[in-house]
């Protein structure tokens, strides 16, 4: 399996388009890749916010990525976000319907990240832990 370090900051560095993508210019992001009219002040607000949730959690994962005494939170913070997204989109499917093909893979990839997220929390963190 692969080292803590190196999946936290591929999670950090591969959030950053899909920020971007919400937040940079939602008007034309939301448009072109899923169909969106992002036409009030409101909803570019909620986009630009969703945004820098994004990257805040880039930031914390890449610290943790660098810093051992940040490991354990940067993996239950990458968990907990992974799943988070999985259960609101999968809760989205129920009441909603089938939406973007893109959103259907999100939802895999957030469920295969938040568990890898745990596996490596409790090899790497768990065992530190136990030993100290």
């Amino acid at each position: 399996m692969m080292s803590s370090s190196i999946f936290l900051k591929f999670c950090a560095i591969a959030l950053v388009p899909i920020a971007l993508g919400y937040g940079a210019a939602p008007a034309q992001t939301m448009s072109m890749l899923y169909d969106v009219t992002v036409d009030n002040t409101n909803l570019t607000h909620i986009l630009r916010a969703v945004m820098g949730l994004y990257l805040g959690m880039s930031i914390l994962w890449f610290l943790g990525a660098g810093k051992p005494a940040l490991l354990g939170p940067a993996l239950i913070s990458c968990a907990v976000f992974m799943y988070g997204l999985a259960v609101g989109r999968i809760l989205s499917l129920a009441l909603d319907g089938m939406p973007h093909p893109l959103l259907m893979i999100y939802i895999l990839l957030e469920l295969v990240m938040g568990t890898i997220a745990i596996m490596l929390y409790r090899r790497d963190v768990s065992n530190i832990q136990s030993h100290s």
